[in-house]
């Protein structure tokens, strides 16, 4: 409970961000949703072996990827395969969220990020687009559908900045 009034007491201030390692973050993350998911989920989690240095709010960035990988988790019905990948850039840092789930026609694809969309039959449809406010607002990131095809999966795409963009 403690993590979660610290993740909503965050999203109504800016939040600070702090120069930590990107790569624990993610392994915690991901290890944390995979102890609670079904044995039917396989993970593929391709992280470099090295420390990634960013700034970023390692509470906000983690309930973004909890929230892509549990709508993942969602499209695949309990079963089938999950990846994250980090990718170092020159100057900015991409993870991949994938799942091989069930995938979205365009037009949900295109509305997927607005706030009270949603395509389950509970939720408030608010997942995604705080997400997007913590990737793209507070970080200066951006975060995308790269990919999704109709019974085959989708592919979002979270890319942040190796550095403050203030900085010189």
């Amino acid at each position: 409970m403690n993590l979660i009034t610290d993740r909503f007491s965050k999203v109504g201030s800016v939040p600070e961000l702090s120069l930590l390692d990107l790569t624990t973050s993610i392994r915690q993350t991901v290890s944390y949703l995979q102890k609670r998911s079904s044995e039917h989920i396989h993970f593929e989690v391709d992280l470099p072996k090295k420390e990634i240095v960013v700034p970023f709010n390692p509470q906000l960035i983690s309930w973004t990827l909890e929230n892509l990988i549990k709508n993942g988790i969602d499209a695949m019905k309990g079963k089938g395969t999950l990846s994250v990948q980090l990718t170092e850039r020159s100057k900015q840092i991409e993870i991949l969220v994938s799942d091989t789930g069930s995938g979205m026609k365009k037009e949900i694809a295109s509305k997927i990020f607005k706030p009270g969309f949603t395509t389950k039959s509970r939720g408030w449809g608010l997942g995604l687009s705080l997400a997007k406010r913590i990737v793209e607002d507070f970080h200066q990131g951006k975060i995308s559908i790269i990919k999704t095809v109709i019974g085959k999966g989708t592919s979002f795409q979270v890319i942040l900045n190796k550095a403050p963009l203030n900085a010189s």
